[in-house]
Parts: C-alpha cells; structure tokens; sequence
C-alpha cells in the first residue's frame, strides 16, 4: 500500500522514449532507477503521447517514477545521464525533442530550487507537458511539488499542451 503521506519526500523522474523497445528500455531504466533509491520506485503507468516539440516522429511512450534518492541532486542527474547513454542515447548528436532511445528528466526534488542551466528545478516545462503530469496524476493526484504553487492534479487540469495521451500498459 502506498504511503500517500510521503509522496513530498521524493524526487520524481520522468522516463520517455520512442525509438527501440521502448517497453524494455523503460523497464530497464527503472531497475537503474531503483539502484538509486534507498525504498521501493512509485511508478505511475505507461502513457503514449503524440511526440512533443517534432511532430513528424514516433509515438512517445513515458512514465512518472518517484523514489528516495541515496546522493544528491547533480550526483543523481550524473546517474540518469549515465543511465541514459547505457540505454543508447547520444546528447552530442541528437536533435532537440527528437526521437530518442530514452530521456530521463529530474521533475522536482523535495526543497530544493535551482535555476542553473545544468540543473534546473523544478523542471521548467512541467506545467506545460500533458505527457508527463496525465501518468504523474494517477500516483499523486495531490502533490505539490516543491517550487510550484499548485498540485499535479490541477495543473493537468490547467495544462495548455492539447496534445493526446492515452494509458498503455
């Protein structure tokens, strides 16, 4: 059962991916994942959405995970990046919001705030990516998260991103 009391004391990551075998990727991001967590991951489920920034690619499936973070915030971007690169993703040459094998965004971080071009919390565009607040909502509806002034709820609820999204698996 999940203890909704503590959903503010996570860090939460957003996975994505439309290149490959997405389902295993995802699946194999979240194992690194919980490599770097001290208790279990809260997943949310598995969206597809229309592709975001490119539109002439293929879908993007994402999901939302939660977990308790054993090292900082730059020591925990350095993993996703690292996790990123084992799972075929090249920074260097691909294009901005295009296809990729896997993306892995730091969303928020309990108390932290941080406006540095490598580390930018909360992440600067979730209130306007459906794609990520649509599976988020489902595991906390009502999180707050720390550097915003509204709950994951509402702001799906406001999102301007008019692109689809539909639960997968």
């Amino acid at each position: 059962m999940l203890d909704f009391r503590a959903m503010d004391t996570l860090v939460w990551v957003g996975l994505g991916g439309n290149r490959g075998d997405v389902r295993a990727t995802l699946a194999g991001a979240r194992g690194a994942l919980a490599a770097q967590s001290s208790r279990p991951l809260v997943c949310s489920p598995v969206y597809a959405s229309a592709p975001w920034g490119e539109g002439d690619q293929a879908v993007f499936f994402n999901q939302v995970v939660g977990l308790a973070p054993t090292g900082a915030p730059r020591a925990l971007l350095a993993a996703l990046q690292a996790v990123e690169a084992r799972f075929g993703r090249d920074r260097a040459k691909e294009r901005r919001w295009g296809p990729r094998t896997l993306d892995l965004d730091l969303l928020c971080w309990p108390g932290v705030v941080s406006a540095e071009a490598a580390l930018m919390l909360p992440h600067p565009r979730l209130a306007q990516r459906r794609f990520v607040l649509a599976p988020w909502s489902e595991v906390a509806p009502a999180l707050v998260p720390f550097g915003l002034g509204a709950a994951v709820g509402s702001l799906l609820a406001d999102c301007p991103d008019g692109g689809w999204v539909r639960r997968c698996w």
